[in-house]
């Protein structure tokens, strides 16, 4: 009795599946007992041409250097016509051994044989296993819905994998694996995380600025009123602080943060030098404040033109 008609029976009387599920045993019959026997005709098919052209190649290779050797014997002691005998031999030998091993790469029979024969046994393995509730089945007091799904899925990534296998690199290789997308969605979140985490650091950079630069033009109006610095000029570098202010709301920290230094030692010289040198510090200082509000611009441009 071969596998087939075993397996068949067992199916038939001791395999006892739920009521919805009884039809199902005509499904494991198509599906799982004919692909090992599909694979083990293959197998034995296989095998047969594997032997022939291994056993070929061995004895081959085992004649052939001691035919040569022979003729380098004295002439006068061997057969008439032993050169001839020597050298067709050596050639057939030689020619049988090279189209055995040629076939034998050709059609891949060594790699082919292993492979049939590892996938036979898997499928009979995870049958018995599934028949007799043990190995991964063995949290199972009987052959429940759940086990015959994971039984068939078991079967499927078998004979999958076989497939894959055999015909490497022979399809489209491009398509991602789903553990390489779960693989870039993780770095794309680590990189969103370094991301968020460097603007936290820019805004608390800001931030920090932000309250010197208010600090110090505090001080600066002080210094103003104490020079008696003209209403008129005390507007203008108030709406110097507004622009800035402005700038910083509208464009962001990082657009003005460079111009702020620059601003900072601005209006202290002015303040230094008095109420008489304040009013050209004045002018530049709206220049300037102006010319990082258009640089600005101009960066938002670009970046909306890329």
């Amino acid at each position: 009795m071969n596998y087939t008609a075993k397996v068949n029976s067992i199916i038939d009387n001791n395999l006892s599946l739920p009521k919805q599920l009884e039809d199902n045993k005509e499904i494991i019959k198509s599906r799982f007992v004919e692909e090992v026997s599909f694979y083990e005709k293959k197998r034995d098919h296989t095998k047969r041409y594997y032997n022939i052209f291994r056993f070929i190649v061995t004895i081959g290779s085992i004649f052939l250097p001691a035919i040569l050797s022979m003729g380098q014997m004295d002439p006068a002691k061997l057969p008439k016509n032993f050169d001839q005998v020597t050298f067709w031999s050596s050639w057939s030998i030689s020619l049988m051994v090279t189209i055995s091993n040629g076939f034998l790469q050709l059609f891949s029979l060594d790699k082919n044989y292993f492979n049939y024969s590892l996938v036979v046994e898997q499928l009979k393995t995870e049958g018995w296993q599934f028949f007799g509730l043990s190995g991964k089945y063995e949290e199972y007091d009987t052959h429940e819905k759940k086990a015959y799904k994971e039984f068939c899925k078991a079967i499927e990534n078998i004979k999958r994998k076989q497939v894959e296998t055999e015909f490497q690199g022979k399809g489209n290789t491009t398509k991602k694996k789903p553990d390489d997308k779960d693989k870039d969605k993780d770095k794309d979140k680590d990189k969103d995380k370094d991301k968020d985490k460097d603007k936290d650091k820019d805004d608390d950079k800001g931030k920090s600025l932000l309250e010197d630069f208010e600090k110090q033009r505090k001080e600066s109006i002080n210094k103003s009123k104490t020079n008696a610095l003209p209403s008129e000029d005390t507007k203008k570098i108030g709406d110097i602080e507004e622009a800035v202010i402005h700038s910083v709301e509208e464009k962001g920290i990082k657009s003005v943060i460079s111009g702020v230094s620059s601003i900072e030692d601005k209006i202290d010289d002015a303040m230094n030098a008095g109420p008489d040198s304040l009013r050209p510090n004045i002018s530049d200082l709206s220049d300037l404040v102006n010319q990082k509000d258009n640089d600005s611009d101009d960066d938002d441009d670009e970046a909306i033109l890329k």
